[in-house]
Parts: structure tokens; sequence; C-alpha cells
């Protein structure tokens, strides 16, 4: 079987262009297409051909150079400055040009604004090519480890402990720098002691930030019970990877090709208070409001689904009960009893009476219970059903309502 052999030293009658480095249905070219779409004064980058000085990378360029670059996972300068030098795709969609990566990193740092925008274009072309409707959106979220160690999750307590001691060590150092400066001997090193005061002093700010971030949600009733000193802004969350500090990152994509409309990493370990915040959020990049709205159990939050059912969307989120259809269904779960609006009490599946107990939860829920316990210790069922001296008792939400709505789309 013959080989063939490649020969760098082959000669052309004509050198190639660089527009001949790509063919015709290239993905590169669709990203080239994207940005050449884009209106610059919209993502916010100013323009001005007629600008003085040393002349400056033409910003369409750069932003091709990012978006391409993330569809390659590249985020670092470095290896974006390495690919127009050796990838063939980004020679042609640079059109030659090399950026240094500070030239880029510069960039980049100076339009960060610019790049949110470019999502929210992106979006709105998707709209006009017809590749996105926004008429469906599915919302998940996984988790994702942040740069920083579970090591540094601190209580509000241990922060409180800790500030007090830099608090005592700093005022060691002052007395005794106060001490040489009145001895003038040659005690002591006056460099080491300066960079040990400056960096407790440093470590003293950073645990001050992190307990005005204590305090901060504490007031608005969510208190975390850890915060981390290297990234106070993560969370403590549980994955199959293990616990770590993390970030609950939301997506949100549309139905039509699968493609996503709107992300967001959130502090929330749990998914239970992202829908309607996700959905708004996605429906303000599309600019129309969804038609339908679908998400899993781990989402269903009655509450939470009622602000977007309440404004016409469709929402098709299971409850937990749903979800787990495949486990055997008690007998005498809340389901089987009817609950009569009218008198505003439920009935057992023997026909007896629980009436209205009082509201629970913050008043987010209302209890029934059977009129006399009695009942239920004479009952057949009794033990199956429930085995509480007081007899059988069933909890509502106020919205209860709602949640079988919910549960029968």
């Amino acid at each position: 079987m013959a080989y063939r052999y490649g020969n760098r030293q082959q000669m052309t009658l004509l050198p190639k262009s660089i527009e001949d480095y790509v063919g015709a249905d290239d993905p590169v070219r669709i990203y080239d297409a994207f940005i050449d779409a884009v209106d610059l004064e919209k993502v916010g980058i100013q323009t001005d051909p007629r600008k003085v000085g040393n002349a400056e990378y033409d910003p369409k360029a750069m932003l091709k150079l990012f978006v391409y670059g993330c569809s390659y996972g590249w985020k670092s300068s470095r290896k974006l400055e390495r690919a127009t030098h050796h990838n063939v795709s980004f020679m042609w969609l640079m059109g030659g040009l090399t950026p240094d990566h500070k030239t880029i990193s510069e960039f980049r740092r100076k339009n960060k604004r610019a790049q949110k925008e470019l999502i929210k274009q992106c979006s709105r072309i998707c709209m006009e090519l017809d590749l996105i409707d926004g008429n469906v959106l599915f919302v998940d979220g996984t988790k994702i480890r942040a740069n920083a160690s579970r090591g540094k999750n601190y209580t509000k307590q241990h922060c409180e402990k800790e500030l007090s001691e830099i608090d005592k060590r700093i005022d060691e150092l002052l007395e005794e720098c106060e001490r040489i400066d009145e001895e003038e001997t040659e005690e002591g090193s006056w460099v080491k002691m300066e960079k040990e005061l400056a960096e407790n002093e440093g470590y003293r700010n950073r645990i001050r930030e992190v307990l005005e971030r204590f305090g901060e949600e504490e007031e608005k009733g969510k208190a975390p019970k850890t915060i981390n000193l290297s990234d106070p802004e993560s969370a403590l969350m549980r994955s199959v990877q293990g616990s770590h500090a993390s970030y609950n990152v939301q997506s949100v994509v549309d139905d039509k090709h699968g493609l996503i409309v709107h992300v967001d990493a959130v502090s929330d370990s749990s998914d239970v208070n992202q829908f309607a915040n996700q959905i708004t959020q996605a429906e303000t990049i599309t600019g129309k409001e969804c038609e339908v709205g679908s998400a899993d159990a781990g989402y269903a939050d009655t509450e939470e689904l009622e602000k977007i059912d309440r404004r016409g969307t469709k929402v098709v989120v299971p409850s937990q009960r749903q979800a787990l259809h495949n486990r055997e269904e008690h007998p005498f779960r809340k389901d089987k009893f009817v609950y009569d609006k009218e008198q505003d009490c439920y009935f057992c599946p023997e026909g007896h009476k629980l009436i209205y107990e009082g509201k629970q939860d913050e008043g987010k829920k209302v209890a029934y219970r059977i009129t006399d316990a009695d009942i239920c210790k004479k009952c057949r069922h009794h033990g199956e059903c429930t085995k509480s001296r007081s007899g059988r008792k069933i909890v509502r939400l106020l919205q209860e309502e709602v949640k079988e709505k919910l549960e029968r789309q």
C-alpha cells in the first residue's frame, strides 16, 4: 500500500491568501458574521476612526477573538495571543492581526460591560434569524466550584473571634513599635514588623468585609451558616464531587434549537427560589414574554412558581411528589382526603370531618385536624393513616389550588 507524504518545500504558482485558509462552510465564518452585525455603540464601545495617536486594534476584531476563543474554552489572554499566530481559523478571523497578551487583557478589562451586552445582542440576532423563539424556556442549574478552598469557610462567631485576636495582635505590634522608638535600639526588624503589621491589617479588613456580608444577608432574611474568606460571594455546596465552595450556575435554554439565552451564577445552593428570577432575566434578553416556562422538581415551590403563573405564562414544573412517582404511593396521603371549599374542611376516606385548626409556618399554611381524636383511634385504619394521639392532621398551603393546577399541567 502506498503512502502519502507531505512536502514543506513544495512550491505553488501563487501563494494562498488568508481568505483561502478556511472553507466556505467553516463555523468560524458564523462568528465573523455575528460580530460584524453587532452595533458597537449599543454594546457600549465608542469608536472614532479619526482619533489621533498610535493606531488601536479594530474593536470588532478584538470582540471576534474573545467570542471565538470562548468556543474553544480559551479565556487566557496568552492562549488567545498564541492562537493568532498558530491557529489557522484565528488567523483568518483576525485578518492577520496579532495583538499581544497585554493588549488582549487590557481590552477585556476596559470592555466588561460590552461583553455582557454582546450576549443580549446575540440572543436578539438569533431571534431575527429564527433560531430562538423565546416562547418556551427551560431552566436548570449546575454546581461549579469556586476558586476558593472550603477550609476558608468561616462562621460569624469564628470571624468575630478572629477579629478580636487580630486587633489584639495589632495593638501589641504598635506598642512594640513605640517601645523600640523610645529605646532607640537596634532591637527587632522595622521591615519585618511593618510587613507583619500590614498583613494583619489587611486580614482584619477582609474579616470585617465578611462580617458586613453576614449582616447584609441577615437583613435579607437569608443568613448563611458560613462565608468564604477568599470568595465571599461563593457558598458551601454539595455535589457528586463532595462539598466545596461553589456557585450554582443557572441556565435558561430556548426550546427551538436548545440555544442558551441566559446564564447566571448565584450563591443559593438550592434551585427552589430561582425560577421566576431566571425566567424574567431571560425575557429581558429576548425582549418578549415567554408562553411556557419549564424546569425540574428542584424548582417546585408554589409561591415562586405562582409569580410566573399569575401573569398567564404556562408553568410546567413537577412537584416533589410527582417527581417520586416510581415510589409506592401511601394510601392515606393528603390527596386521598377531599377538601370542601364551602365548609373549609377536609373529609377523610372514611367520611370523617377534619376542621380548621389554625395557621402555621408564618401564615403560609393552614392546618386541619379530626374533630375528635377517638374517631381515629377507633378507625380500622388507625396506625396506617396516623399514629398521633391527637388524631389525623392535614396541612394545606394557602396557594393549594395553584399547586393543584400546576400539578395538573
